[in-house]
């Protein structure tokens, strides 16, 4: 997911966050916050905060998953939309609600929105962690290998060196200085396309095995990556108040869905036929070094994760500075801001160097995280929220969607964790 969001209000009066919403909350930053986004600006958007990460992995899903696994990408992107909607509707019922964990709150009450909060957060620690390990992987590829990995510099250290030059960033208090970045999704999956595109093209790369029509067995990790690549609904409210007109937010969705899901397939289909079973779990690693638009494609996803690090984490910022003494000065809350996001950054550093493994942390994530907040949260709000209104055809569809949430996210997160265990014991058990 590629939107960042903080409380637009607190964050341009540079406080915690103390509002009536009850913390915390995540609210995109956008430039037309004040509902006035245009149906073309909030489509942009919307692409912009699905597309990410997950746009590395297609072409390796597809490869473990098979051929058919296509169409479980089309209807996971035919399923998130309808959450999508359905999100919108709930809003609609209680128009009160202006983001995810209102709508939480609006449906279970402060349970409902403590849960949604541990996944905010918990999608925000597992981001960071995904982003640190890809940007570990292409910075390696980004040098050659004699300076990277046999000089006196190993990639580690050039990770860390990377994280180091960003750690400053999380000590900036106004971030609407900054939130501009944001829309560096965008730019970046253009960049990788089209250098694959390019590559398919141009670039001489011969097909060296063939990929199965289907893998039933790894269907579970492969679905974690494709919702993964879906999992932007936490903003959705936001952008759906931002709206100068709420009621085309349908057909923003679909659209944009549209558009996500087109691009997901061709970028999944170019990089598995080109590449085959040779394919590694990020497309911009499988690039022939040699070519000018492998550089560009490896530096833009190295230097997508450096400018995310602040913007990911201003919601918990935000939290810790409203919850700090108000006896404390504005600078001794700056200074514990800045204290606890570098040492959270250091954690991940960490974590992102003991497990490199992309495709399973993203499988993981999307089965533990992405599942829940895209497919299963939304059902269950539409479900509480609207009940009377649905018909029976409606109530049993979305109780299934609730029912298929649960077991893809069992599933996923038990398979996905196995195969990370079995990686670390292989690699580090001797």
């Amino acid at each position: 997911m590629s939107g960042t969001m903080v409380c637009v209000a607190c964050v341009e009066e540079n406080k915690g966050c103390e509002c009536e919403h009850e913390k915390p909350v995540r609210e995109l930053v956008l430039e037309a916050a004040s509902e006035n986004s245009s149906f073309l600006h909030s489509v942009i958007n919307m692409v912009g905060m699905l597309i990410g990460l997950g746009q590395l992995s297609m072409p390796y899903a597809v490869e473990s998953g098979g051929w058919m696994s296509i169409f479980l990408l089309i209807s996971f992107g035919i399923l998130t939309t309808y959450t999508s909607h359905i999100l919108g509707k709930c809003i609609r019922r209680n128009p009160k609600s202006k983001s995810y964990s209102d709508i939480g709150y609006s449906a279970f009450g402060r349970h409902g929105r403590l849960i949604v909060c541990l996944f905010i957060y918990l999608e925000i620690f597992m981001a960071l962690v995904s982003y640190t390990i890809s940007l570990h992987d292409n910075i390696s590829a980004a040098f050659p290998a004699t300076f990277s990995n046999h000089g006196h510099f190993p990639a580690a250290k050039l990770t860390a060196v990377a994280v180091a030059i960003a750690l400053p960033s999380l000590w900036i208090r106004d971030l609407s200085s900054i939130s501009f970045l944001s829309s560096g999704g965008i730019l970046m999956s253009a960049i990788i396309f089209g250098s694959v595109v390019y590559t398919a093209i141009f670039g001489g790369v011969i097909d060296d095995g063939k990929i199965p029509v289907l893998r039933l067995e790894n269907i579970p990790t492969v679905s974690g990556i494709y919702l993964f690549s879906f999992g932007g609904h936490i903003v959705f409210p936001n952008l759906y108040t931002s709206m100068k007109d709420p009621s085309k937010f349908t057909k923003v969705s679909i659209i944009s869905f549209a558009t996500v899901t087109a691009l997901y397939g061709a970028l999944a289909i170019t990089g598995a036929k080109m590449f085959g079973p040779s394919v590694n779990s990020q497309i911009t690693l499988s690039l022939p070094k040699h070519l000018v638009v492998t550089k560009i494609a490896l530096w833009a996803t190295v230097l997508t994760p450096m400018t995310k690090y602040a913007l990911e984490f201003a919601p918990l910022a935000i939290q810790l500075e409203g919850s700090l003494p108000s006896t404390m000065t504005d600078r001794t809350k700056l200074v514990a801001r800045g204290l606890m996001g570098s040492a959270l950054l250091l954690v991940i550093l960490a974590l992102a160097l003991t497990v490199p493994y992309f495709g399973y942390v993203l499988s993981l994530t999307g089965s533990l995280v992405s599942v829940t907040i895209a497919v299963t949260l939304p059902s269950a709000f539409y479900l509480k929220i609207c009940w009377d209104g649905m018909t029976k055809f409606t109530r049993a569809a979305n109780l299934g969607f609730v029912v298929l949430g649960c077991v893809l996210g069992v599933l996923g997160s038990l398979e996905s964790s196995k195969l990370l265990v079995k990686e670390l014991v292989r690699v580090h058990g001797g």
